[in-house]
């Protein structure tokens, strides 16, 4: 049994984020008529979507029908290009944006804590986050803090030579 044979193009647009989840919810006959359009590439279909109502002056209502899109994702994609360009139109990556547990207050207790002792790992420094603010960090996420601060590190090293 011979394995199946992926298809290039949907493996480029699938890594990059790119892969319209639904293509079947196109409508458009541009993309059922001409082999350019393809409804498997979200940024295109969202490019035409917003195209088709900016220059052809076509309704909201209707176009959001023939691309199989809610007018609230229409608005937000308009919005999305007209801030970012086409590289907005990309879907963002999902889930929480950042250390969120990390606030200031608790990395100025780590900085603090580090000053002190530099040999403190960062297990002793999750200990001490949670007993002093109450805070459960894992000691991997201040690791990944502390190695995202190179410049301020470098420019210490650079001034006590």
């Amino acid at each position: 049994m011979r394995a199946r044979r992926r298809n290039p193009k949907i493996e480029a647009l699938r890594q990059r984020r790119a892969l319209h989840s639904h293509p079947e919810r196109v409508r458009d006959p541009q993309f059922r008529e001409h082999s350019f359009y393809d409804p498997n590439d979200l940024v295109q279909v969202k490019y035409e979507m917003l195209r088709r109502v900016q220059a052809d002056k076509k309704p909201v209502t209707q176009t959001c029908d023939a691309f199989g899109v809610s007018r609230p994702a229409f608005y937000k994609s308009q919005q999305a290009l007209d801030l970012e360009g086409l590289p907005g139109l990309v879907p963002k990556k999902r889930g929480p944006r950042g250390a969120h547990k990390l606030t200031q207050e608790v990395m100025d207790l780590v900085r603090e804590a580090l000053a002190a002792d530099p040999s403190l790992r960062a297990e002793a420094l999750a200990r001490l986050v949670r007993k002093r603010l109450k805070v459960t960090v894992h000691p991997r996420s201040i690791q990944r803090a502390l190695a995202r601060r190179p410049k301020e590190r470098r420019a210490r090293a650079r001034g006590s030579r």
